[in-house]
């Protein structure tokens, strides 16, 4: 097995290892999976170096922002399946699920006060670069973030790039050699393990493993019920493995049709970590149509986590627009909109549109929706909207309170491109949008089969 590349590793403080520690702890936050794992094959190396056993805590909070049964159920579902894969393993994993808001504060303190050294989880995106750096400002070892996001590493890319020509071209010129340094399928095989560590009674009495729970119980929105699609790595592969077999071949014809079943819908299961995109890219860059796909995958997904590792401070606010975008924008805020609703009535989607309808309906119904769909879902919130700002919030929030791919480098590329991210001056000048890309409902319906769509999710 290679070494994770050192590209993809960077030390969140100053600290030693602690060679008088009891275990190596990997602490999963963002992938969630036992294979095709940077972080997971880190703590791997370390526990082989040290010789010391690898504890692996995968915890799910109930008071991160817009947590629902939805999202949830999601990761339960790939915790439950997480207990399965390690188990028999020469590795301890401990799932905790908090049962009220902050009864898991001070398990990591807890278990890193007796670790030889913190791997964890390097995601640019939602609550946790706040959170890791908290960690890694508390715990009393070396604590190391790995990226395991996408197939460039994050800190191989010099600077934000804002065209996706221009990072399509440095892909081009700097993707090759990542691709020859893949993560292991399973990182454990064949590891040189010491037998798992035994936790103290005191650590497992105050904060009980365990992924089971009523998920009725928990303190979070009761509002949001689970999607039909299900999480995990097991439900990843197989829609993987559906969509090569059946879409693939004709992805660049049939994508952007929503009345066929032709994208992966993988966006869910990459969101969550349930699957990798290094799997994704070996399972299918040799197949027939796979150059679309991979554009989507590869330029679209990475140019979003490309933003938001360069622009921590503000991927998500208004005020990282282009200057063209808010001058246009600004210029037109004081245009009369025929028609205006609140977030309520947009969340509801109580709108006078059947075709927007829809693409709220199925947001609703499934917990994600299609790609062309939200391209107009998004310039009709900015039609609605008293201010572009207020827009820009009600997609924000619809998006990740119900969305299983909310939250996400990718999704907030998609709602800051309906405001100009991305793109560029169009012409003519038009009211509201001013010089924005405009789109509408009836332009949609001439360009895609909408019909069955609409009565399924509009009736």
């Amino acid at each position: 097995m290679k070494p994770v590349p050192a590209v993809r590793i960077e030390a969140r403080n100053q600290n030693a290892v602690n060679a008088g520690g009891e275990f190596v702890l990997y602490w999963m936050t963002m992938y969630r999976r036992a294979g095709w794992n940077f972080s997971l094959q880190r703590a791997v190396e370390w526990a082989e170096r040290l010789r010391r056993p690898l504890v692996i805590l995968e915890a799910l909070s109930c008071t991160y922002p817009w947590a629902s049964e939805r999202l949830h159920r999601f990761v339960l579902d790939g915790m439950a399946e997480n207990a399965r894969a390690f188990a028999g393993r020469r590795v301890l994993y401990y799932p905790y699920v908090e049962p009220r808001p902050r009864a898991g504060k001070g398990l990591l303190a807890a278990l890193a006060a007796r670790a030889c050294v913190v791997v964890a989880d390097d995601y640019p995106c939602f609550f946790l670069p706040r959170l890791l750096a908290a960690a890694a400002a508390g715990v009393p070892c070396m604590l190391e973030a790995v990226d395991s996001n996408g197939l460039l590493p994050l800190r191989a890319a010099p600077k934000a790039f804002v065209r996706a020509f221009d990072f399509r071209r440095f892909l081009g010129k700097h993707l090759a050699p990542h691709l020859e340094n893949f993560p292991a399928p399973d990182p454990l095989r064949g590891a040189r393990l010491p037998a798992p560590a035994a936790l103290p009674e005191s650590v497992l009495e105050r904060w009980p493993p365990g992924a089971g729970c009523d998920i009725a119980r928990l303190p979070i929105d009761h509002a949001v019920a689970p999607a039909p699609m299900r999480g995990g790595t097991a439900a990843a592969r197989a829609r993987l493995a559906r969509f090569a077999a059946r879409a693939l071949a004709r992805y660049g014809e049939d994508a952007r049709q929503p009345e066929l079943d032709a994208t992966s819908r993988l966006s869910p299961y990459l969101h969550f970590g349930h699957l990798s995109a290094h799997e994704v890219h070996a399972r299918v860059a040799k197949r027939k149509g796979a150059a679309p796909f991979l554009d989507q995958l590869v330029t679209w997904r990475e140019l979003g986590f490309n933003y938001c590792a360069k622009r921590p401070a503000e991927y998500d606010r208004y005020e990282s627009l282009p200057h063209w975008a808010r001058a246009t924008l600004a210029a037109h805020a004081r245009d009369p909109r025929p028609h205006r609703y609140d977030l309520d009535a947009l969340e509801r989607g109580r709108t006078h549109d059947p075709v927007w309808k829809a693409a709220q309906g199925q947001l609703l119904q499934e917990g994600w929706f299609h790609n062309s769909m939200r391209m107009l879902w998004g310039k009709k919130i900015l039609e609605w909207s008293p201010t572009p700002q207020d827009a820009l919030q009600a997609m924000i929030h619809l998006m990740n309170r119900h969305s299983l791919d909310g939250r996400d480098p990718n999704s907030y590329s998609g709602i800051f491109w309906t405001l100009g991210r991305y793109d560029r001056a169009w012409g003519p000048e038009r009211p509201i949008f001013g010089k924005i890309r405009y789109m509408s409902s009836a332009n949609t319906a001439r360009k895609l089969r909408l019909a069955r769509y609409v009565q399924r999710y509009a009736p």
